[in-house]
């Protein structure tokens, strides 16, 4: 590192102002600043210096993110080759099957996000912002295996553009990026996010995984099996016939690559709540909210409602309802920063995913489309926190 750090120090001048490479500025201070804790500091004004900034908070949640994505490589490769009828091929087979299928994804994100960032700082003559180094994982593991490079790029580059850089930038977007990567996918290919054909992968990798589908193969997540099946077929997946509580629980199911498997994302909340950097208060909330409403629908849901009578917790376990909630619903910028308007907010997150699983069975996950919803409202709940506290206070002081 120390080498690096000389290297960078001895050609540092040429992108400063006025060298022969001041033009890629940005590009050079996003590197060293990347790999090395900048040494400049404040020399006039006020300013408030803490141990914590946003780049330190970007690298958390993506060492939070790590368990979740490990496990999903290793359950890409256990799905295919439970696919081929081979699931006791060995965990260096299953483990090096879904890295290589995973790998291509991580890439075609991060050089597309970044790349366009920096474009968008070489032009405006910025410094380069860490937002996306946690949109940039965050996308790959919410798709499906088999959604194409292409379309996943396309997506990409519609997100950091028209979501992220033409409201200013990280810190200033409404809508969570990769979420609305994840719903131009639903909404632009349908084909390619839903159905029972998308969550397996079934070709082999450089030779690894070679194989021919068992007859009896079935790639469609439970929710998508309780939502669009048979009745009698929805009863099984209920009672776990189709994937038994403790798969449902390790994550041994089809579905987006980092969302199945809820040890591993519990993994994550705790780094994030033991760091500080995930609010509790929004977590405990979308629970208390998808709780609370899987109870209403059990207890008054129609009984041919299939989705309605899913017990609480197989809703809370499967699709993307704990990753959205740790991951997704406390994104600082996109979720409500008041401490009342997080359990509100949160609250009503759970509670809207489940309302859109059970009521539109063309929506099966839910999760996605109530915290883009939500985060529509998070401005406006924040409003109405301050003035009540603002109207209590003056209220106290008139009193007084």
């Amino acid at each position: 590192m120390k080498a690096l750090r000389n290297y960078l120090d001895k050609i540092k001048p040429n992108f400063e102002e006025g060298g022969k490479l001041h033009a890629f500025h940005s590009v050079f201070d996003g590197f060293e600043s990347f790999m090395f804790v900048p040494s400049t500091t404040s020399k006039s004004g006020t300013h408030i210096h803490d141990a914590i900034d946003s780049k330190r908070i970007m690298s958390i949640v993506v060492i939070a993110l790590i368990p979740a994505l490990l496990f999903g490589m290793y359950n890409v490769g256990y799905q295919h080759f439970l696919a081929i009828g081979q699931e006791n091929a060995g965990f260096l087979n299953l483990f090096g099957y879904g890295f290589l299928a995973v790998l291509p994804k991580i890439i075609v994100s991060y050089v597309v996000g970044l790349g366009i960032e920096f474009i968008v700082a070489q032009w405006k003559n910025e410094e380069i912002q860490e937002g996306f180094l946690v949109s940039g994982i965050l996308i790959p593991m919410i798709v499906p295996i088999d959604c194409p490079l292409w379309i996943l790029a396309v997506a990409t580059a519609f997100s950091v553009i028209f979501v992220k850089e033409i409201f200013g930038g990280t810190g200033m977007n409404v809508f969570n990026v990769a979420l609305m990567t994840r719903a131009f996918l639903f909404f632009g290919y349908p084909s390619q996010m839903s159905g029972d054909v998308v969550w397996v992968a079934k070709g082999s990798i450089f030779g690894l995984g070679e194989g021919t589908l068992v007859d009896s193969f079935s790639g469609a997540t439970p929710l998508g099996q309780i939502a669009t099946t048979k009745a009698e077929v929805a009863i099984h997946a209920i009672n776990g016939s189709t994937a038994s509580l403790s798969d449902m629980f390790f994550g041994f199911i089809p579905g987006s690559i980092g969302e199945t498997s809820v040890v591993a994302i519990a993994i994550g909340a705790f780094i994030l709540l033991w760091t500080g950097i995930g609010s509790w208060k929004t977590m405990v909330s979308v629970f208390v909210g998808g709780i609370v409403m899987g109870l209403i629908f059990n207890q008054f849901g129609a009984a041919d409602n299939f989705m309605a009578q899913m017990p609480w917790y197989q809703h809370l376990m499967l699709g993307g309802f704990c990753f959205g909630a740790v991951f997704m619903a406390t994104d600082p910028v996109t979720s409500a920063r008041t401490e009342t308007g997080k359990y509100i907010f949160g609250f009503l997150v759970g509670a809207m995913a489940i309302i859109i699983r059970v009521l539109n069975p063309g929506y099966p996950e839910g999760m996605m489309l109530a915290i883009l919803l939500m985060n529509i409202f998070a401005p406006l709940i924040d409003y109405y926190v301050v003035q009540s506290n603002t109207t209590r206070r003056i209220k106290r002081a008139i009193n007084k």
